[in-house]
């Protein structure tokens, strides 16, 4: 790490699916930047993206980046295209829910400060005089016939290239991807490109369960097909924070249960969790994973956002 190097403050978002985030939300800092991963609609629906756009617009952050989700499906033009030649619905009915292909994009038009990100390497150079290079895919593997989706049997390619974080709106596997049926759901093709490049930080959702951070520890040299068993170092890695961690358990003794209740109150109070204990991240060596998944899986355990801390090279 260059001692030049600046910290620069993220807020991360995911899952919104049109509502709204924490009651309790209040932040009383400006980010420098602000992702959301994806899933910004339950429907895709034109008010669904109206709310979740002012939503964006009302939080103080210099730069604003929105990946899409399957769930945002009416951005994806082969699927949206394919799911209208399958349905019975009445077009004027269509065009007013959801708008034609493309209407979506001219509510993007309305809020300039927000950032629709494609598949690919975009380059920005942030107000605190940092450089940020990020990789970004909407892309998840599924049989459905949603948005930004792909068959596990065919795959997809992910170019990260040297990015600083990557934004992804599904979860590598073995990572913060665990279905409420215990089920690894992340892609291993895009863990394995993350492995070989390790960047500072890579953020998602879609795996409403694998809500989380997890700072992992690289084995000192990527495997020949990187993989969560044979690449993370597990006795060097650390896992932040989880549902698991903060939900009281029955095998939990009262000292256990108690600082539980202490750290989720404290979380709670202030509307996010956040990194501030973890030691600088050192690219090459370790990534910070996020699961910023905002909804709950069960509608029971409070997910918050994310404000996270890394350092970026000067312009």
């Amino acid at each position: 790490m260059d001692n030049r190097d600046i910290k620069t403050r993220f807020l991360i978002i995911s899952d919104t699916h049109g509502e709204g985030l924490p009651t309790d939300f209040k932040p009383d800092f400006s980010a420098d930047v602000l992702i959301h991963c994806g899933d910004l609609t339950d429907q895709s629906k034109l008010h669904e993206f109206e709310s979740t756009l002012k939503l964006i617009s009302n939080i103080k952050a210099s730069l604003k980046l929105v990946v899409p989700g399957n769930h945002d499906f009416t951005l994806d033009r082969q699927a949206y295209t394919t799911l209208l030649q399958d349905t019975d619905l009445e077009p004027r009915l269509v065009e007013e829910t959801y708008g034609n292909y493309g209407k979506v994009g001219d509510l993007f038009a309305a809020y300039p400060d927000i950032r629709l990100l494609t598949e690919g390497t975009h380059e920005f150079h942030l107000g605190n005089g940092a450089r940020l290079l990020v990789y970004s895919s909407p892309y998840t593997p599924s049989e459905g016939n949603m948005g930004f989706q792909y068959s596990r049997a065919v795959g997809h390619t992910w170019d990260i290239g040297e990015a600083d974080v990557v934004i992804t709106h599904g979860p590598p596997e073995g990572v913060l991807d665990r279905t409420l049926s215990r089920e690894r759901a992340g892609c291993s093709q895009l863990f394995a490109a993350v492995a070989r490049q390790r960047p500072k930080l890579h953020c998602f959702g879609h795996i409403h369960e694998g809500w989380g951070a997890k700072l992992v520890y690289w084995r000192e040299k990527a495997s020949e097909h990187p993989s969560h068993f044979t690449d993370i170092d597990n006795e060097k890695s650390t896992s932040i924070e989880s549902l698991q961690s903060l939900a009281v358990g029955k095998f939990d003794n009262e000292n256990t249960a108690t600082a539980k209740k202490k750290r989720l109150e404290e979380f709670l109070s202030r509307g996010y969790c956040d990194t501030r204990d973890v030691a600088s991240i050192q690219q090459g060596s370790d990534t910070l994973f996020v699961n910023a998944s905002i909804q709950s899986a069960t509608g029971n355990e409070p997910q918050l956002p994310w404000l996270i801390d890394i350092k970026l090279p000067r312009i």
